[in-house]
């Protein structure tokens, strides 16, 4: 039986999102394949979203694009309308994508939550997770992003739209930051490694850490040597990743994903990545990109990484990261719930 399925998106941008929203970006590319794969699919999101899906809103705008709106009250009116119509529209399980919240109401309904963890923002929002862990479905992104007290269903790479990416064959010149602007994603260091091997960086994201970029960040921007580009679209995005020597990814935190590394890839642009949280997972040490450890060896990396085979890093990213491996892996975490809920067994 194919499963009647409602996606609770995050309403912090639309769906898709038209620059930055890497949450909304995945569940765009979700919703999208289930209902090509004739799912019946209800996306609760912004009304401003765009799907194929039947769409589902309170919210008017994304947060982030209208001041006007109070995130507490819209996020409260959001997950409540999803629990109330999901019933209305005969869903068979709800999916979602917004965090620890949507779980404190799980215990109000019979419909089965299945819960993508994207990551955890701090320690204090576990309890939340402790609490419904086995009541509801976890689906991690990552091995490396599991805690040790949850219980997962699956670990479920990203997958992407690789038809929005064009494979390049020959490396460019310059290096490229993707991502937000701020100290966890390692753009400070992504500019000493292209000081240090005489390159010059991309750098293209949302400012995060207003203090950080004016601290760190703009100083070193003269629009030569170090340009910043802002946060930019999927077209921009295909032209900036798949132009670029590397992507430099020196994150200092536990990643754990990292959606801009698989989308340089599927450009055929190998990555530079720190050791920490999933990027040994997502990158493929010496065949889609280098893992390294210090700024000293990223500057190594840089050295040698036109040898990569970027035809070879293309593929190596269609078999493990596309749209479509990622909706066969949740339809089938889909199934695992629902059959347990028919036999009655959790």
């Amino acid at each position: 039986m194919t499963p009647r399925v409602g996606i609770l998106a995050p309403i912090a941008w639309r769906v898709p999102p038209r620059h930055y929203g890497p949450w909304e970006r995945v569940v765009a590319l979700l919703t999208e394949g289930l209902v090509e794969r004739g799912v019946d699919v209800t996306l609760f999101a912004t009304a401003d979203s765009v799907t194929a899906a039947r769409l589902e809103s309170v919210a008017p705008r994304s947060l982030n694009e209208d001041p006007s709106l109070d995130p507490k009250v819209w996020e409260c009116l959001h997950i409540a309308n999803a629990y109330e119509r999901a019933a209305a529209f005969g869903v068979d399980l709800i999916h979602n994508h917004y965090d620890f919240l949507p779980l404190s109401y799980s215990g109000l309904t019979r419909i089965p939550l299945v819960t993508t963890i994207h990551g955890f923002s701090s320690e204090q929002i576990l309890p939340v997770y402790q609490r419904y862990d086995r009541k509801v479905t976890y689906v991690s992104i990552s091995d490396a992003d599991r805690h040790p007290s949850l219980t997962y269903a699956a670990t479920i790479y990203h997958g992407i739209d690789l038809g929005e990416f064009t494979p390049r064959t020959t490396a460019g010149e310059d290096l490229v930051f993707f991502g937000r602007i701020h100290p966890d994603k390692g753009v400070a260091e992504a500019i000493e490694v292209a000081r240090r091997t005489e390159r010059r960086l991309v750098i293209a994201g949302i400012i995060h850490d207003e203090e950080y970029f004016a601290r760190q960040i703009a100083p070193h921007i003269d629009d030569d040597r170090v340009r910043y580009v802002g946060s930019a679209g999927p077209q921009e995005r295909d032209e900036i990743l798949g132009n670029a020597l590397a992507l430099v990814h020196l994150v200092n935190f536990a990643e754990p994903f990292g959606l801009s590394m698989i989308e340089a890839m599927a450009c055929g642009t190998p990555v530079i990545g720190r050791r920490r949280g999933a990027v040994p997972e997502v990158v493929e040490d010496g065949r889609t990109g280098f893992v390294v450890d210090d700024i000293a060896a990223a500057v190594d990396a840089v050295g040698v990484v036109e040898r990569l085979d970027r035809a070879a890093i293309r593929a190596r990213c269609a078999e493990r990261f596309s749209r479509d491996r990622m909706v066969e892996d949740y339809l089938r975490v889909y199934e695992g719930v629902l059959a347990r809920g028919a036999s009655g067994v959790r």
